[in-house]
């Protein structure tokens, strides 16, 4: 007979750790699904998630900029805009972020419903 099943020890700096460090941060997913679609400018990512303010988005795509997952392009000439698109590997992420939501459609209600310890 076998003994109990132990899950792997994860350190600080275990990549997928990192990685959960960085998207679960609130807005960073959903800021990375709108950019799914296409490039969006700022006012169009504020249209698509309109409970975020501004400043906690501007924080999070410079986040998301410093993790090389989306890339800040200045378009020039009146008025000045500027535009936001995921990099390779943030499009990379597109499975991933799927996933996710498919899971939490399929099983978010029971885990809210569990009590806390």
């Amino acid at each position: 007979m076998q003994g109990p099943v132990t899950a792997p020890r994860v350190s600080v700096n275990d990549a997928v750790t990192r990685a959960f460090t960085l998207f679960g941060k609130r807005w960073s997913g959903l800021i990375m699904g709108v950019l799914l679609c296409g490039p969006a400018h700022f006012a169009e990512l504020r249209r698509a998630i309109p409970a975020i303010s501004e400043r906690m988005l501007s924080d999070r795509l410079t986040e998301l900029g410093a993790a090389g997952l989306v890339v800040r392009r200045v378009h020039k000439g009146p008025p000045l805009r500027v535009s936001y698109r995921l990099t390779e590997a943030g499009a990379a992420l597109e499975p991933a972020l799927r996933e996710l939501h498919a899971w939490a459609e399929r099983h978010l209600s029971e885990v809210e419903q569990c009590p806390p310890e």
